[in-house]
């Protein structure tokens, strides 16, 4: 009986091991340059749009976009997830950074319920700070990403989650 079951343990092992089918089609190309990237951008916001437009490279339909504010830089950079809000006139008014974005495109921009933004003071139109992150939104071949997300409004544990190497960032214009 030992033998009998070693030999179709043997014949199996053999023609389970033997078969072969027809290569598969091949999938569709990666991104040129591998994802995450992040992007910094320097920015005066002035009249009539209070907006900067930074074209993008390399997003693929199924990523996303975090937009940081430089915050602070005192014992390191300190990064705030967007939109940021912030109260004028004893609280009364607020302006906000926002933003939005397509594959090709991130639109950083103040809005708020003043009525003239070019009455906000300099330090929040001019010389402003930002990193744009984009981040996959599908794992590999179309799979959804773990379940485990980092918490976005934290730039280091962004930046740690999708091993993001931020010491050589791209700065654009």
């Amino acid at each position: 009986m030992k033998k009998i079951l070693t030999l179709f343990a043997v014949i199996g092992l053999i023609a389970f091991s033997s078969c072969e089918g027809p290569e598969g089609p091949p999938g569709p190309p990666g991104p040129s340059t591998p994802l995450p990237f992040v992007f910094e951008v320097t920015t005066d916001f002035v009249g009539p749009n209070y907006e900067k437009n930074v074209s993008i490279q390399g997003m693929l339909a199924s990523d996303n976009v975090l937009v940081y504010e430089l915050v602070g830089t005192s014992g390191g950079d300190r990064w705030a997830l967007l939109p940021q809000i912030y109260y004028f006139n004893d609280g009364l008014e607020t302006a906000q950074y926002n933003f939005d974005f397509s594959r090709t495109n991130v639109r950083i921009f103040i809005d708020g319920s003043i009525s003239d933004f070019s009455q906000l003071p300099n330090n929040f139109r001019l010389g402003k700070t930002f990193r744009i992150v984009l981040v996959p939104g599908e794992g590999e071949n179309g799979t959804a990403k773990s379940v485990n997300k980092a918490d976005y409004s934290d730039y280091n544990a962004v930046i740690a989650k999708y091993n993001i190497d931020d010491s050589n960032v791209k700065k654009l214009n």
